[in-house]
């Protein structure tokens, strides 16, 4: 395909999503299968196109002063994709193209930033999560946005049950596999530039041997974050499909116990082939339907992990649709579900033992609140200030927080090059 035909189809699926509010995903694996035609690196470039122009959305509607599709997608391939508008206005006018260019569209390509826009169409955040993210981030608001609005690289984690993080940089070198930030076992494979494909790193010889998951470096973080170790007895109580689960049973030399659970059963399904395959011999998996034996754990557990049900603000460059799906309604639930796993967690903590609390948010509501109101209800816990557990946990000087926090840890793509992960370690201090 050339690039009229691309930017025909970009258009198409963005439509599809508008119109029908389905996830991006979902139907750019549709028009594949129902445009059989389209190659793989065509298939990559428009689904490319459709994700930059949803990061985007705010930022090159104001641009184009509309908020439609087509606009969309030829404000992406000018501003993101660094087409000039000459190319862009001649693939629009092909046999295959979305019809040729107005006076009025080369004029907004053809515009400057606009200064004045207010800063939640510079972040390219919703308007509704303005007072939000200026309350998290104050001057910075647009920046920290912004970062999220750019592509994401792909992070994964060396499994030290099979292997190191210079094995698996070696393994997959062919891909400019790079050290990543923060985690002394993250591994970095940077975002493809403009039409080009992330590699599909699963389907490597080394994944299959267990030698490393995907997770972004701030997961790992937090999951680091907790000082599990060798023999504890921990719960990781929102396990989902195991991410973090994973990276607790390495930590621990699979010695001691980890109790993996979550009430989605759904979420949970995936846990059981990657257990196996990272060679995680400490984990036993409690059901969505046997919360009771949950409970059964009270007052004995050294660590619990809450990785809560959150917004997902901190993941916006991976699933930028999102971000557009997100209401306050959405949010409030959240909230609850959130003060709900938060009371399920306390108990399970023995006296000298820890809660951690991590999103994967940015937004003061699901973080910083959520610490405050819990503590208040629970008087037996306190903080432990984010830099002294890093001392103990992982190498180097602790980063500062992006929201300025001396007590909990927010990391953001602008300050730290990571997904948006915030993380609260809380003691318990009596009985």
């Amino acid at each position: 395909m050339r690039l009229g035909g691309r930017l025909a189809a970009a258009i198409e699926v963005l439509d599809e999503i508008e119109t029908r509010h389905r996830p991006a995903s979902q139907t750019l694996a549709e028009w594949g299968r129902a445009h059989r035609f389209a190659g793989g690196r065509d298939r990559a470039a428009i689904g490319n196109l459709v994700f930059d122009a949803l990061r985007q959305r705010a930022s090159l509607s104001h641009r184009m002063q509309a908020e439609a599709p087509r606009g969309l997608v030829l404000a992406a391939a000018h501003a993101t994709w660094g087409v000039n508008i000459d190319e862009i206005a001649a693939a629009c006018e092909g046999a295959h193209g979305p019809g040729a260019l107005s006076d009025e569209d080369r004029a907004c390509l053809a515009a400057a930033p606009d200064a004045a826009a207010p800063e939640w169409v510079k972040g390219d955040y919703p308007q509704w999560l303005a007072p939000a993210f200026g309350r998290v981030f104050a001057g910075r608001a647009a920046e920290e946005g912004g970062a999220l609005a750019r592509r994401a690289p792909v992070d994964l984690r060396a499994n030290t049950l099979k292997s190191n993080r210079d094995k698996v940089l070696a393994a997959l070198g062919k891909f400019g596999a790079e050290a990543g930030p923060l985690s002394p076992l993250a591994v970095r494979i940077p975002p493809p530039a403009a039409d080009g494909r992330t590699p599909n790193v699963e389907a490597e010889p080394a994944h299959a041997r267990g030698w490393f998951e995907v997770q972004d470096a701030a997961s790992q973080v937090a999951a680091l974050m907790t000082a599990a170790k060798a023999g504890m007895q921990v719960a990781d109580i929102c396990a989902g499909a195991g991410g973090k689960t994973l990276a607790l049973a390495a930590m621990m030399q699979n010695k001691g116990q980890i109790h993996a659970h979550d009430a989605d059963r759904h979420r949970l399904r995936p846990i059981f082939e990657r257990l196996k395959r990272a060679g995680a011999r400490n984990v036993q998996v409690i059901p969505a339907d046997q919360g009771e034996r949950l409970a059964a754990l009270a007052g004995r557990m050294d660590v619990v992990l809450v990785d809560a049900p959150c917004s997902g603000s901190g993941s916006w460059r991976r699933k930028p649709d999102a971000k557009w799906r997100l209401g306050p309604k959405a949010l409030e639930d959240r909230l609850a579900d959130q003060r709900a796993v938060l009371a399920r967690a306390a108990p399970l903590v023995k006296p000298g033992g820890r809660l951690v609390y991590i999103t994967c948010s940015l937004l003061p509501q699901e973080n910083g609140d959520q610490v405050a109101a819990f503590l208040t209800t629970h008087p037996g816990f306190r903080i432990v200030p984010y830099a002294e557990v890093w001392h103990e946990a992982l190498p180097g000087d602790a980063p500062a927080s992006a929201d300025g926090s001396n007590e909990t840890l927010l990391l953001t793509p602008a300050s730290h090059g990571t997904d948006g992960f915030f993380i609260a370690v809380m003691e318990r201090t009596m009985a």
